[in-house]
């Protein structure tokens, strides 16, 4: 079994004597420049974007109703299912282009180029139609790069069976917006692009006064390839030229370095950029390289301390993803003194910043109200405070997971301490598999753990894993109250978990008390309709989750989740067992 400890945790319990010291952590460097010197803005892109509609990814939103039955199985409990992906796709694609505005102007304009060629497909297939009555449009899938978006099939809807006279006027005029978009962004040439600029001159300094005597390595990130592509172009014959320095570019989609003859292997390029840790010469390699311009492809899992500077080229809208880039160098028996994150944000205010994800979600909402009858909009969103906190502490800071709260992604937090205790209780009352669904027990409620219930369920299927977040899965806990208040939701698994090992602890036998009065107060087991209840609240909470974190899950990466099949309740579960927690 392999064991992932936090820094935190080394340092407090681990002798580092023996094992080698954590580098020092710098303050972040926060890097803001203009979009460009030019009279061009951020706020002018994000003017531009809202002004999109994107129809051209909802082409089934105006089939005729009686026409729809050739496309969808209305029979079916999916059948709204393309509907709700056109819905996700054109959502999706406007988180997109905020995200690579805020990357690159160069990822920017590719997908920008990318969606006004693909408008212009649909409409020269209509005007093909208009003449000769004949056409079909195909509504498949887009490469969203790390957003992947995956619909299915390629759907192909016959222009006689649409009203594609309204589609072709929303057509017509997202093309105008591109066209008036792109002839600004094309002013924007790498000799105008002050982000780039600013960047070289970090490197410039960095190589010429090195926070570690003799050290010039530099780490760079990005989340998106095309970025990635942008900044080898435009930097590795520089540094080749001026400061006489080897670059490497790994992506998930091109890798190459500037060392001639080598062999393009990922492996072989980090290993040449971190020779030390991964022991080249005894791998019989020679060469090194001093820069490499990655995508997250390499931000868990990689061993890159013999540098120590990073440079995250743009914001993850994930913090979690900025602590896991940073962890590449900031590691144990580092042989540098100090290592250095910095970190580029768009040249706005946090609160602006932030608000840009708000706007994408009001109108997913707005989406949402039209198809349901509703007419307001609840603008109050408490994750917009957490994760503008959560930005405010990465500007200052350099955090480590466990202090981003469990708010952030349940994947990230780690659960082996809880195999090693489950390890150990096996080999004390042996295997656990045979024992029956639905045992319980009863412990003491405190003043930190009010008096309710602690269920473990397992899913049925795979509907709940929202955004990959439940690092349990198909197994979800929920601790909920006697008056059906949830106290802990199944995002935060290591939370519930603790609460049930400390009620737990040192009771290898029923409380007789609690015992007694919980048999009374069902019958000996014959009434468990109050538990009954808040088992079902507790399901029901899960489900009013997965609706809002299907919206949300359009801002993350990997896809969304508001496609996947629905939950309807009780009967997608089973019950395990359950920790009822009582006052005395």
């Amino acid at each position: 079994m392999t064991i992932s400890r936090s820094r935190k945790h080394i340092e407090k319990y681990y002798d580092q004597s023996d094992i080698g010291k954590f580098p020092k952590r710098l303050a972040p460097i926060n890097e803001s420049p203009k979009l460009t010197e030019l009279d061009i803005s951020y706020n002018d892109l994000f003017q531009f974007i809202d002004l999109l509609n994107l129809e051209v990814y909802t082409p089934l939103k105006y089939v005729y109703p009686s026409k729809l039955e050739k496309y969808i199985e209305q029979a079916t409990a999916r059948s709204s299912s393309w509907e709700n992906r056109e819905k996700g796709r054109n959502q999706l694609m406007i988180t997109n282009l905020l995200k690579r505005a805020e990357s690159s102007i160069h990822a920017f304009k590719l997908t920008s180029e990318r969606i006004l060629e693909n408008i212009s497909l649909k409409l020269k297939v209509i005007e093909d139609y208009e003449q000769s009555n004949n056409g079909t449009v195909e509504n498949g899938a887009d490469d969203f790069e790390y957003d992947v978006f995956t619909v299915g099939q390629d759907l192909k809807i016959e222009l006689s069976d649409m009203d594609y006279q309204s589609w072709k006027k929303q057509l017509v005029a997202d093309k105008y917006v591109f066209t008036k978009l792109l002839d600004v962004v094309y002013r924007i040439t790498p000799e105008h692009d002050t982000k780039i600029a600013t960047l070289q001159d970090l490197i410039r300094k960095k190589i010429d006064y090195p926070i570690n005597q003799g050290n010039k390595k530099v780490l760079i990130f990005t989340a998106f390839s095309d970025t990635a592509d942008y900044l080898y172009n435009h930097l590795s014959d520089q540094l080749i030229q001026k400061a006489h320095l080897h670059t490497a570019l790994i992506s998930g989609t091109r890798t190459e370095s500037t060392i001639p003859g080598r062999k393009n292997d990922f492996n072989e390029l980090l290993t040449l950029f971190s020779p030390q840790s991964k022991n080249r010469d005894a791998l019989g390699l020679d060469g090194e390289i001093d820069v490499v311009i990655a995508t997250d492809v390499i931000s868990e899992g990689q061993n890159l301390q013999d540098a120590d500077y990073l440079i995250n080229y743009d914001i993850h809208w994930n913090p979690v993803r900025i602590i896991q880039r940073f962890g590449r160098i900031d590691r144990i028996g580092s042989t540098n003194d100090t290592i250095q994150m910095v970190n580029f944000w768009p040249d706005i205010s946090l609160d602006d910043y932030i608000n840009l994800k708000a706007r994408v979600e009001n109108r997913a909402k707005l989406v949402a109200i039209s198809s349901i009858g509703e007419d307001t909009i609840d603008n109050t969103d408490p994750d917009m405070e957490y994760r503008k906190k959560q930005l405010e502490t990465l500007q200052n800071e350099v955090v480590d997971l466990e202090d981003m709260s469990s708010g952030v992604n349940i994947m990230d937090l780690g659960l082996n301490e809880f195999q090693l205790d489950l390890q150990k209780l096996r080999e004390k009352y042996g295997d656990y598999e045979a024992k029956p669904y639905g045992i319980h027990a009863i412990t003491k409620a405190d003043n930190n753990h009010p008096a309710g219930v602690i269920f473990v369920l397992r899913n049925r299927n795979n509907a709940m894993n929202i955004d990959k977040q439940n690092r349990l899965h198909p197994f979800y806990l929920v601790y909920i109250a006697e008056n059906g208040e949830i106290v802990s939701n199944h995002f935060n698994p290591k939370k519930i978990l603790d609460d049930m090992r400390y009620l737990s602890r040192d009771k290898s036998a029923p409380i007789e008390n609690l015992t007694q009065a919980f048999n009374i107060e069902t019958l000996e087991g014959k009434d468990m309709s109050k538990y009954s209840h808040l088992l079902n609240q507790a399901i029901d909470s899960m489900v009013s989750v997965k609706k809002e974190k299907d919206i949300d899950s359009l801002f993350t990466s990997g896809g969304t989740t508001a496609l996947e099949n629905d939950i309807n309740g009780l009967n997608d579960f089973e019950l395990i067992n359950f920790l009822v927690v009582r006052g005395e």
